[in-house]
């Protein structure tokens, strides 16, 4: 199975060609953090910035729905 890890500069899916975190990396993240949304969100966060620096041209709001919009919230 290829793994989907994210490819510098482009930010893309070494495991499908699609833009990181594809859907299936998502999937896995999910499960790798279990319920820990918060520790999940800062190291998207982390991989934002990343990104940012190596795309100075994506427009910040869809980058901020790229790497965090997908994540559950949390329930009130």
């Amino acid at each position: 199975m290829p793994e989907h890890l994210p490819r510098s500069p482009t930010w893309t899916c070494t495991g499908c060609g699609r833009d990181w975190p594809c859907a299936t990396k998502q999937s896995q993240l999910l499960a790798e953090f279990g319920g820990a949304r918060a520790a999940l969100a800062v190291y998207l966060g982390s991989c934002l910035v990343a990104a940012a620096e190596d795309l100075p041209t994506l427009p910040l709001p869809s980058a901020r729905q790229r790497f965090l919009g997908w994540l559950p919230r949390a329930r009130i």
